[in-house]
Protein backbone atom coordinates (compact mmCIF):
# COMPACT_ATOMS: atom_id res chain seq x y z
CA UNK A 1 0.00 0.00 0.00
CA UNK A 2 0.42 3.72 -0.87
CA UNK A 3 2.12 5.90 1.55
CA UNK A 4 -0.65 8.00 3.53
CA UNK A 5 -1.49 10.97 2.72
CA UNK A 6 -0.53 13.55 5.37
CA UNK A 7 -3.32 16.42 5.93
CA UNK A 8 -2.85 19.69 7.97
CA UNK A 9 -5.69 20.09 10.93
CA UNK A 10 -8.71 20.42 9.42
CA UNK A 11 -9.99 24.34 9.98
CA UNK A 12 -13.32 23.41 10.81
CA UNK A 13 -12.89 21.52 14.01
CA UNK A 14 -11.69 25.00 15.14
CA UNK A 15 -15.02 27.21 15.33
CA UNK A 16 -14.89 29.82 17.49
CA UNK A 17 -18.20 30.18 19.63
CA UNK A 18 -20.59 33.16 18.94
CA UNK A 19 -19.37 34.23 22.83
CA UNK A 20 -15.61 33.69 21.80
CA UNK A 21 -16.80 36.30 18.85
CA UNK A 22 -18.80 38.19 20.72
CA UNK A 23 -16.16 39.10 23.64
CA UNK A 24 -13.62 40.10 21.05
CA UNK A 25 -12.84 44.13 21.80
CA UNK A 26 -13.06 44.77 18.35
CA UNK A 27 -16.64 44.19 18.03
CA UNK A 28 -17.31 46.13 21.57
CA UNK A 29 -18.35 49.00 20.06
CA UNK A 30 -20.52 47.66 16.96
CA UNK A 31 -22.62 45.94 20.03
CA UNK A 32 -23.05 48.92 21.47
CA UNK A 33 -23.88 50.48 18.43
CA UNK A 34 -26.37 48.17 16.79
CA UNK A 35 -27.46 45.56 19.70
CA UNK A 36 -25.88 42.66 20.44
CA UNK A 37 -28.64 40.30 19.12
CA UNK A 38 -27.80 41.81 15.53
CA UNK A 39 -23.90 40.95 15.60
CA UNK A 40 -25.22 37.42 17.11
CA UNK A 41 -27.22 36.75 14.41
CA UNK A 42 -24.19 37.88 12.10
CA UNK A 43 -21.78 35.82 14.27
CA UNK A 44 -24.14 32.72 13.67
CA UNK A 45 -23.77 33.19 9.58
CA UNK A 46 -20.03 33.64 9.94
CA UNK A 47 -19.68 30.09 11.77
CA UNK A 48 -21.64 28.27 9.20
CA UNK A 49 -19.74 30.01 6.61
CA UNK A 50 -16.10 28.23 8.32
CA UNK A 51 -17.84 25.25 9.09
CA UNK A 52 -18.36 24.78 5.18
CA UNK A 53 -14.32 25.72 4.98
CA UNK A 54 -15.11 29.01 3.24
CA UNK A 55 -13.34 30.74 5.75
CA UNK A 56 -10.36 30.54 7.87
CA UNK A 57 -11.30 30.48 12.13
CA UNK A 58 -8.99 33.68 12.66
CA UNK A 59 -10.74 35.67 10.02
CA UNK A 60 -14.47 35.11 11.66
CA UNK A 61 -14.11 38.90 13.72
CA UNK A 62 -13.04 40.72 10.52
CA UNK A 63 -15.91 39.13 8.39
CA UNK A 64 -18.35 39.67 11.22
CA UNK A 65 -17.78 43.39 10.88
CA UNK A 66 -17.89 43.18 7.49
CA UNK A 67 -21.28 41.86 7.65
CA UNK A 68 -22.71 44.18 9.76
CA UNK A 69 -25.13 46.44 8.55
CA UNK A 70 -25.23 50.18 8.85
CA UNK A 71 -28.13 50.95 11.54
CA UNK A 72 -29.94 48.84 13.67
CA UNK A 73 -33.10 49.37 11.57
CA UNK A 74 -34.07 47.35 8.36
CA UNK A 75 -35.51 50.50 6.62
CA UNK A 76 -32.75 52.17 4.25
CA UNK A 77 -32.81 56.23 3.22
CA UNK A 78 -33.37 56.36 -0.70
CA UNK A 79 -32.78 59.10 -3.30
CA UNK A 80 -35.76 60.45 -4.14
CA UNK A 81 -35.20 61.10 -8.20
CA UNK A 82 -39.05 60.38 -9.00
CA UNK A 83 -40.16 63.69 -9.75
CA UNK A 84 -42.58 62.90 -7.15
CA UNK A 85 -42.33 65.57 -4.43
CA UNK A 86 -44.68 63.83 -1.24
CA UNK A 87 -44.31 60.22 -2.25
CA UNK A 88 -46.11 57.57 0.15
CA UNK A 89 -44.12 55.00 -0.44
CA UNK A 90 -41.40 56.39 0.60
CA UNK A 91 -42.49 57.44 3.75
CA UNK A 92 -43.78 61.27 2.37
CA UNK A 93 -42.47 64.24 3.97
CA UNK A 94 -38.88 63.90 4.42
CA UNK A 95 -37.84 65.93 7.42
CA UNK A 96 -35.90 69.02 8.11
CA UNK A 97 -32.11 69.08 9.17
CA UNK A 98 -33.71 71.26 12.28
CA UNK A 99 -36.85 68.85 12.54
CA UNK A 100 -34.35 65.87 12.92
CA UNK A 101 -31.95 67.52 15.13
CA UNK A 102 -35.22 67.78 17.33
CA UNK A 103 -35.96 64.35 17.50
CA UNK A 104 -32.64 62.89 17.97
CA UNK A 105 -32.89 65.73 21.07
CA UNK A 106 -35.94 64.26 22.40
CA UNK A 107 -34.98 60.70 22.10
CA UNK A 108 -34.20 60.60 25.90
CA UNK A 109 -36.17 61.85 28.55
CA UNK A 110 -38.17 65.04 28.39
CA UNK A 111 -40.53 67.31 29.83
CA UNK A 112 -43.22 66.14 27.97
CA UNK A 113 -45.90 65.89 30.49
CA UNK A 114 -43.99 68.00 32.96
CA UNK A 115 -43.89 71.29 34.68
CA UNK A 116 -40.23 71.74 35.33
CA UNK A 117 -41.12 74.88 37.17
CA UNK A 118 -43.08 73.01 39.61
CA UNK A 119 -42.65 69.76 39.19
CA UNK A 120 -46.28 68.57 38.14
CA UNK A 121 -47.72 67.07 35.59
CA UNK A 122 -48.35 69.39 32.44
CA UNK A 123 -50.21 68.97 29.37
CA UNK A 124 -49.05 66.87 27.00
CA UNK A 125 -47.11 68.53 24.25
CA UNK A 126 -48.46 71.83 25.20
CA UNK A 127 -45.17 73.67 23.64
CA UNK A 128 -46.19 72.07 19.79
CA UNK A 129 -49.58 72.90 20.80
CA UNK A 130 -49.05 76.55 21.41
CA UNK A 131 -46.39 77.19 18.16
CA UNK A 132 -49.78 75.13 15.77
CA UNK A 133 -51.91 78.01 17.42
CA UNK A 134 -49.87 80.71 16.65
CA UNK A 135 -49.35 79.18 13.03
CA UNK A 136 -53.35 79.21 12.53
CA UNK A 137 -54.67 82.02 14.56
CA UNK A 138 -58.32 81.50 13.79
CA UNK A 139 -58.44 78.52 15.11
CA UNK A 140 -59.61 78.81 18.76
CA UNK A 141 -58.14 75.22 19.64
CA UNK A 142 -55.89 72.72 18.39
CA UNK A 143 -55.28 69.02 18.84
CA UNK A 144 -52.84 66.47 17.28
CA UNK A 145 -53.46 62.90 16.80
CA UNK A 146 -51.11 59.88 15.03
CA UNK A 147 -52.58 60.63 11.04
CA UNK A 148 -55.36 62.16 9.59
CA UNK A 149 -57.74 59.27 8.85
CA UNK A 150 -57.50 59.04 12.87
CA UNK A 151 -58.43 62.43 13.25
CA UNK A 152 -61.47 62.16 10.99
CA UNK A 153 -61.97 58.45 13.11
CA UNK A 154 -62.17 60.71 16.54
CA UNK A 155 -64.22 63.22 15.43
CA UNK A 156 -66.66 61.01 13.68
CA UNK A 157 -66.83 58.87 16.94
CA UNK A 158 -66.78 62.21 19.14
CA UNK A 159 -69.24 64.19 17.46
CA UNK A 160 -71.62 61.49 15.47
CA UNK A 161 -71.31 58.25 16.89
CA UNK A 162 -75.03 56.43 16.81
CA UNK A 163 -75.92 59.87 14.05
CA UNK A 164 -75.71 60.87 11.09
CA UNK A 165 -72.95 62.27 9.14
CA UNK A 166 -73.72 63.96 5.67
CA UNK A 167 -71.52 63.17 3.22
CA UNK A 168 -71.82 64.11 -0.76
CA UNK A 169 -71.34 60.83 -2.74
CA UNK A 170 -69.05 63.04 -4.96
CA UNK A 171 -66.53 63.24 -2.06
CA UNK A 172 -66.75 59.12 -1.13
CA UNK A 173 -63.28 59.18 -1.89
CA UNK A 174 -60.68 56.04 -1.92
CA UNK A 175 -57.38 57.01 0.15
CA UNK A 176 -54.19 55.03 -0.11
CA UNK A 177 -54.03 50.96 -0.17
CA UNK A 178 -57.72 50.48 -0.30
CA UNK A 179 -59.04 52.27 2.20
CA UNK A 180 -61.83 54.27 1.92
CA UNK A 181 -63.43 56.78 3.28
CA UNK A 182 -67.52 55.50 3.98
CA UNK A 183 -65.62 52.72 5.58
CA UNK A 184 -63.76 54.27 7.90
CA UNK A 185 -66.50 56.62 9.23
CA UNK A 186 -69.37 53.25 9.23
CA UNK A 187 -66.82 51.61 11.82
CA UNK A 188 -66.79 54.31 14.14
CA UNK A 189 -70.88 54.34 14.71
CA UNK A 190 -71.94 56.68 13.06
CA UNK A 191 -74.24 56.23 10.08
CA UNK A 192 -73.50 58.00 6.32
CA UNK A 193 -76.11 59.77 4.67
CA UNK A 194 -75.25 60.21 1.00
CA UNK A 195 -76.21 63.44 -0.38
CA UNK A 196 -76.42 64.79 -3.92
CA UNK A 197 -74.77 63.02 -6.85
CA UNK A 198 -71.52 61.86 -8.12
CA UNK A 199 -71.42 65.01 -10.66
CA UNK A 200 -73.58 67.53 -8.40
CA UNK A 201 -74.62 68.25 -5.28
CA UNK A 202 -76.31 71.63 -4.05
CA UNK A 203 -76.88 73.08 -1.12
CA UNK A 204 -80.89 72.11 -1.56
CA UNK A 205 -79.61 68.58 -0.88
CA UNK A 206 -77.80 69.25 2.63
CA UNK A 207 -80.36 71.14 3.60
CA UNK A 208 -83.35 68.24 2.80
CA UNK A 209 -81.19 65.90 4.88
CA UNK A 210 -80.41 67.99 7.92
CA UNK A 211 -82.42 66.50 10.63
CA UNK A 212 -82.42 65.31 14.60
CA UNK A 213 -79.83 63.04 13.73
CA UNK A 214 -77.48 65.03 12.08
CA UNK A 215 -73.90 64.85 13.82
CA UNK A 216 -72.10 66.78 11.48
CA UNK A 217 -71.58 67.89 7.75
CA UNK A 218 -68.16 66.21 6.24
CA UNK A 219 -66.65 68.21 3.23
CA UNK A 220 -64.03 65.90 2.16
CA UNK A 221 -61.74 67.37 -0.38
CA UNK A 222 -61.11 64.71 -3.19
CA UNK A 223 -57.37 65.30 -2.86
CA UNK A 224 -56.05 62.36 -5.46
CA UNK A 225 -58.04 62.83 -8.05
CA UNK A 226 -60.52 65.76 -9.88
CA UNK A 227 -63.87 65.64 -11.19
CA UNK A 228 -64.52 68.13 -14.54
CA UNK A 229 -67.40 68.49 -16.70
CA UNK A 230 -70.54 69.20 -15.74
CA UNK A 231 -70.52 69.81 -12.24
CA UNK A 232 -71.18 71.94 -8.94
CA UNK A 233 -70.21 71.38 -5.26
CA UNK A 234 -71.32 73.41 -1.99
CA UNK A 235 -68.77 75.37 -0.43
CA UNK A 236 -68.07 75.66 3.08
CA UNK A 237 -69.27 79.41 3.49
CA UNK A 238 -72.99 78.27 2.26
CA UNK A 239 -72.60 74.84 4.71
CA UNK A 240 -71.80 77.07 7.27
CA UNK A 241 -75.59 78.62 6.79
CA UNK A 242 -77.32 75.21 7.50
CA UNK A 243 -77.09 75.14 11.55
CA UNK A 244 -75.41 72.27 12.31
CA UNK A 245 -71.45 71.76 12.64
CA UNK A 246 -69.15 71.70 9.66
CA UNK A 247 -65.93 69.18 9.30
CA UNK A 248 -63.73 69.95 6.74
CA UNK A 249 -60.97 67.40 6.24
CA UNK A 250 -58.40 69.54 3.50
CA UNK A 251 -55.97 66.40 3.82
CA UNK A 252 -52.67 67.63 2.29
CA UNK A 253 -51.67 70.02 5.16
CA UNK A 254 -51.29 73.92 4.06
CA UNK A 255 -52.03 75.66 6.71
CA UNK A 256 -52.39 78.98 4.93
CA UNK A 257 -53.47 80.10 1.41
CA UNK A 258 -50.07 79.34 -0.72
CA UNK A 259 -49.58 81.17 -4.36
CA UNK A 260 -47.84 77.99 -5.54
CA UNK A 261 -51.20 76.00 -5.27
CA UNK A 262 -53.81 78.45 -5.43
CA UNK A 263 -56.75 75.77 -5.69
CA UNK A 264 -55.55 73.38 -2.93
CA UNK A 265 -57.38 74.31 0.62
CA UNK A 266 -56.12 75.93 3.10
CA UNK A 267 -56.74 75.31 7.48
CA UNK A 268 -56.93 79.18 7.70
CA UNK A 269 -59.27 79.67 4.79
CA UNK A 270 -61.77 76.60 6.13
CA UNK A 271 -62.18 78.14 9.46
CA UNK A 272 -62.56 81.53 8.21
CA UNK A 273 -65.59 80.35 5.76
CA UNK A 274 -67.29 78.88 8.82
CA UNK A 275 -65.69 75.18 9.22
CA UNK A 276 -66.54 73.90 13.03
CA UNK A 277 -63.45 71.48 12.66
CA UNK A 278 -60.57 71.25 10.02
CA UNK A 279 -58.34 68.20 9.50
CA UNK A 280 -55.44 67.92 7.73
CA UNK A 281 -52.24 65.98 7.62
CA UNK A 282 -48.31 66.91 9.02
CA UNK A 283 -46.72 64.92 6.69
CA UNK A 284 -47.50 66.27 3.35
CA UNK A 285 -47.48 69.66 2.16
CA UNK A 286 -46.85 71.20 5.57
CA UNK A 287 -43.37 68.45 5.50
CA UNK A 288 -43.03 67.11 8.85
CA UNK A 289 -43.73 63.93 10.38
CA UNK A 290 -46.84 61.70 10.19
CA UNK A 291 -49.85 63.43 12.44
CA UNK A 292 -53.22 64.43 11.99
CA UNK A 293 -53.82 67.75 12.50
CA UNK A 294 -57.31 69.06 14.16
CA UNK A 295 -58.76 72.69 13.61
CA UNK A 296 -61.72 74.77 15.74
CA UNK A 297 -63.89 75.83 17.63
CA UNK A 298 -62.76 75.21 21.85
CA UNK A 299 -66.11 73.39 22.40
CA UNK A 300 -65.43 70.66 19.33
CA UNK A 301 -61.85 70.53 19.83
CA UNK A 302 -61.93 69.87 23.84
CA UNK A 303 -64.38 66.73 23.06
CA UNK A 304 -62.19 65.39 20.86
CA UNK A 305 -59.59 66.16 22.80
CA UNK A 306 -61.40 64.53 26.14
CA UNK A 307 -62.81 61.14 24.36
CA UNK A 308 -61.74 58.13 25.06
CA UNK A 309 -60.94 57.14 21.90
CA UNK A 310 -58.06 60.10 21.74
CA UNK A 311 -55.84 58.38 24.26
CA UNK A 312 -55.60 55.70 21.63
CA UNK A 313 -54.28 58.18 18.98
CA UNK A 314 -51.75 60.26 20.80
CA UNK A 315 -48.91 61.02 19.08
CA UNK A 316 -45.39 60.50 21.32
CA UNK A 317 -42.94 62.76 21.95
CA UNK A 318 -40.56 62.10 18.84
CA UNK A 319 -43.37 63.52 16.70
CA UNK A 320 -44.73 66.65 18.65
CA UNK A 321 -40.52 67.59 18.58
CA UNK A 322 -40.53 66.69 15.02
CA UNK A 323 -43.52 68.83 14.22
CA UNK A 324 -42.63 71.93 16.31
CA UNK A 325 -39.44 72.39 14.32
CA UNK A 326 -40.87 71.81 11.30
CA UNK A 327 -43.40 75.07 12.23
CA UNK A 328 -40.15 77.13 13.71
CA UNK A 329 -37.71 75.78 11.56
CA UNK A 330 -36.09 76.83 8.00
CA UNK A 331 -37.91 75.74 4.76
CA UNK A 332 -38.59 72.05 4.31
CA UNK A 333 -37.57 69.82 1.78
CA UNK A 334 -41.00 69.60 0.53
CA UNK A 335 -40.78 73.64 -0.12
CA UNK A 336 -37.75 73.54 -1.15
CA UNK A 337 -38.65 71.09 -3.97
CA UNK A 338 -42.01 73.00 -4.57
CA UNK A 339 -40.06 76.23 -4.82
CA UNK A 340 -36.63 75.40 -7.41
CA UNK A 341 -36.46 77.21 -10.11
CA UNK A 342 -36.37 75.01 -13.23
CA UNK A 343 -33.29 77.01 -14.44
CA UNK A 344 -31.34 75.82 -11.44
CA UNK A 345 -32.70 72.39 -12.08
CA UNK A 346 -31.55 72.37 -15.82
CA UNK A 347 -28.37 73.55 -14.70
CA UNK A 348 -27.53 70.63 -11.82
CA UNK A 349 -29.23 67.85 -14.64
CA UNK A 350 -26.96 69.46 -17.32
CA UNK A 351 -23.74 68.99 -15.19
CA UNK A 352 -25.25 65.72 -14.17
CA UNK A 353 -25.31 63.90 -17.38
CA UNK A 354 -22.01 65.59 -18.64
CA UNK A 355 -20.34 63.91 -15.73
CA UNK A 356 -22.00 60.82 -17.00
CA UNK A 357 -21.41 61.03 -20.66
CA UNK A 358 -17.41 61.17 -19.26
CA UNK A 359 -17.75 58.04 -18.18
CA UNK A 360 -19.22 56.89 -21.17
CA UNK A 361 -22.82 56.22 -20.00
CA UNK A 362 -25.68 57.71 -22.80
CA UNK A 363 -27.10 60.15 -20.62
CA UNK A 364 -29.54 63.31 -21.80
CA UNK A 365 -31.27 66.01 -20.43
CA UNK A 366 -35.45 65.84 -21.74
CA UNK A 367 -38.22 68.03 -20.10
CA UNK A 368 -40.73 66.13 -18.10
CA UNK A 369 -43.60 67.71 -15.48
CA UNK A 370 -43.34 66.87 -11.45
CA UNK A 371 -46.22 66.39 -9.03
CA UNK A 372 -46.33 66.74 -5.85
CA UNK A 373 -47.75 63.68 -4.88
CA UNK A 374 -49.33 62.34 -1.52
CA UNK A 375 -53.04 63.24 -2.32
CA UNK A 376 -52.28 66.50 -2.53
CA UNK A 377 -52.90 69.74 -5.70
CA UNK A 378 -53.68 66.11 -8.03
CA UNK A 379 -54.18 68.84 -10.67
CA UNK A 380 -51.11 70.73 -10.16
CA UNK A 381 -47.74 69.72 -12.57
CA UNK A 382 -44.66 71.32 -12.10
CA UNK A 383 -42.35 71.81 -15.25
CA UNK A 384 -39.35 69.83 -14.24
CA UNK A 385 -36.73 68.03 -16.29
CA UNK A 386 -34.87 65.02 -16.30
CA UNK A 387 -31.54 62.70 -16.60
CA UNK A 388 -32.70 60.24 -19.24
CA UNK A 389 -30.44 56.95 -18.97
CA UNK A 390 -31.28 52.89 -20.20
CA UNK A 391 -33.66 51.73 -18.45
CA UNK A 392 -31.66 48.15 -17.14
CA UNK A 393 -30.70 50.63 -14.66
CA UNK A 394 -33.42 51.21 -12.78
CA UNK A 395 -33.39 48.09 -11.18
CA UNK A 396 -29.39 48.30 -10.28
CA UNK A 397 -29.89 51.34 -8.67
CA UNK A 398 -33.25 50.34 -6.26
CA UNK A 399 -30.70 47.74 -5.02
CA UNK A 400 -27.78 50.02 -4.92
CA UNK A 401 -26.54 51.31 -1.53
CA UNK A 402 -27.70 53.78 -1.20
CA UNK A 403 -30.40 53.40 -3.39
CA UNK A 404 -31.76 55.28 -6.14
CA UNK A 405 -35.35 55.53 -7.10
CA UNK A 406 -36.58 57.01 -10.36
CA UNK A 407 -39.35 56.80 -12.95
CA UNK A 408 -39.29 54.07 -16.19
CA UNK A 409 -41.11 55.88 -18.75
CA UNK A 410 -41.00 54.33 -22.26
CA UNK A 411 -37.61 52.53 -21.74
CA UNK A 412 -36.30 54.73 -20.26
CA UNK A 413 -34.88 55.50 -17.12
CA UNK A 414 -35.60 59.54 -15.95
CA UNK A 415 -33.78 60.86 -12.71
CA UNK A 416 -35.33 63.94 -11.56
CA UNK A 417 -33.18 65.78 -8.85
CA UNK A 418 -35.89 68.05 -7.78
CA UNK A 419 -36.30 66.04 -4.36
CA UNK A 420 -32.91 65.40 -4.69
CA UNK A 421 -30.77 67.76 -1.88
CA UNK A 422 -27.87 69.24 -4.18
CA UNK A 423 -25.06 68.32 -1.60
CA UNK A 424 -26.17 64.72 -2.37
CA UNK A 425 -25.84 64.62 -6.38
CA UNK A 426 -22.10 63.75 -6.02
CA UNK A 427 -24.17 60.53 -4.52
CA UNK A 428 -26.14 59.71 -6.87
CA UNK A 429 -24.11 60.31 -9.68
CA UNK A 430 -21.40 57.58 -8.07
CA UNK A 431 -24.69 55.29 -8.01
CA UNK A 432 -25.28 55.44 -11.42
CA UNK A 433 -21.90 54.90 -12.31
CA UNK A 434 -21.33 52.37 -10.06
CA UNK A 435 -24.72 50.47 -11.32
CA UNK A 436 -23.14 50.67 -14.71
CA UNK A 437 -20.12 49.23 -13.96
CA UNK A 438 -22.17 46.31 -12.50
Amino acid sequence: MGDAVQRGPDPRRHVPSVAAMLDDPRLRGHNDRLGRSIVKAVARDVQQVIRQGDLAPQEAVDAIIAALPEQASSLRAVHNATGVIVHTNLGRAPLSQAAVEAVVAAAGYTDVEMDLADGHRARRGRFTLSVLSRAVPQAEAVHVVNNGAAALALAATALASGREILLSRGEFVEIGDGFRIPELLSSTGARIHEVGTTNRTRLADYAQAVGPQTGFILKIHPSNFTVRGFTAEVGLAELATLGVSVVADIGSGLLAPDGLLPDEPDATTALKDGASLVIASADKLLGGPQAGLIFGAAAEVDSLRRHPLARALRVDKLTLAALEATLTGPRTPVRQALQLPLAELQERSQLFAKSLRGHGIDAQVVPVEAVVGGGGAPGTVLPSCAIALPSYLARRLRAGTPPVVGRVVRDQLLLDLRCVLEADDDQVLAAVIKAEAA
